[in-house]
């Protein structure tokens, strides 16, 4: 009897962290944006915007296609790593798991190709950032559930909520005397404001938010250029957009006084590598590794399409999306880097507050 008693003291002694379940003093990192973020959501989706085919995946661990817009890991892939966390999975691919509430703890990525600020500036069915949101409330509610709102709230508080959204918003705006490029960021930035607010009022505190790039210098932009030159008022519109939305979160930041950011000036740094790419590695600033047509940005990336030998040489995956080694140069100014780059602090230094 003893022995049966000092048994069962023994078993309900057993910590039960480690089994899948994360305590509120480990944090994740939860990601939203859009394909220069998703990993795998729109393969869920009745969608022409997918990458679940190859040549996407080509230097992916396995070499095969998971959804990634890439060669092989994206962004959030490589921040995850340089800063200990698991590269988080699609929604979608685990929303409807029984242990979906552990996996949430974990960390999840909302991101979905296609997606804006703007609920009308999606093609096609995808997660719009509102939608995303919205799926973040409703793993929030699961979490607390698991582990009681306050334990789901220091979780949240600690954890990291990366952001790389609007591309899809300024490629859809158009010079035809309706808006000016000011006017029209001005309104991206208003819906920001209430989208990142409900993630505050969530529980989200750590943003990393990642900036556009230039886009007009895309080698879709540039194919509309007969000598490929980068479009000037994407490249405008794009600056216009990082200026105000790195002063949003100034802003937010003074105003709620717990909220802390890193913002990253993803177009300073590509124009960089673009204007001096022998200094990154790279001999192809132009055009896309994988594609049909001038600057292989006529077709997207299909099996089809002609594939690049020495992917990292290219800056351009495909007619939109950076390399794998972009990406790989990109998150390592973002994690580590200074300003003008990054700022006020780095992904590794908000990670630590």
């Amino acid at each position: 009897m003893a022995g049966l008693l000092l048994l069962l003291f023994l078993l309900c002694s057993i910590p039960t962290e480690g089994f899948g379940q994360k305590t509120a003093g480990q944090p994740s990192m939860y990601v939203f944006g859009d394909s220069l973020a998703d990993v795998g959501n729109n393969n869920h989706l009745l969608t022409l915007l997918k990458a679940d085919f190859p040549h996407n995946g080509v230097d992916f661990a396995g070499g095969k296609a998971t959804g990634r817009f890439s060669n092989g890991k994206n962004a959030p892939d490589f921040l995850a790593e340089k800063l200990g966390f698991p590269s988080p999975p699609p929604y979608l691919a685990i929303s409807s798991s029984p242990n979906k509430a552990e996996a949430f703890l974990n960390g999840i990525n909302f991101a979905s190709a296609g997606a804006g600020i703007l609920d009308s500036t999606h093609r096609g069915e995808c997660l719009s950032f509102n939608k995303q949101i919205d799926y973040f409330s409703v793993a929030y509610a699961s979490m607390a559930e698991l582990i009681g709102v306050g334990q789901a709230q220091t979780h949240l508080s600690k954890s990291l909520f990366t952001i790389i959204i609007g591309s899809n918003d300024i490629f859809a705006f158009k010079s035809d005397g309706k808006a000016t490029p000011q006017q029209y960021v001005g309104s991206l930035i208003s819906t920001l404001q209430l989208q990142l607010l409900k993630m505050y009022n969530i529980g989200a505190r750590k943003f990393v938010f990642i900036g556009t790039g230039p886009l007009g210098c895309t080698p879709a932009e540039r194919s509309t250029n007969i000598n490929g030159d980068c479009n000037a008022l994407a490249n405008n519109v794009s600056d216009l957009y990082n200026q105000a939305s790195a002063y949003l979160l100034q802003v937010m930041m003074s105003q709620l006084g717990d909220l802390r950011y890193t913002f990253f000036d993803t177009s300073l740094l590509l124009q960089q590598i673009i204007q001096n790419p022998c200094d990154y590695g790279f001999t192809e600033v132009k055009a896309g590794c994988c594609g049909l047509g001038n600057l292989n940005a006529k077709v997207a990336c299909t099996p089809l399409s002609s594939l690049c030998p020495n992917r990292k040489e290219y800056v351009f995956w495909d007619l939109y999306h950076p390399t794998e080694a972009a990406d790989d140069i990109i998150v390592n100014k973002i994690v580590d880097g200074a300003s003008p780059f990054v700022y006020p602090v780095n992904a590794r230094r908000l990670a630590a507050f």
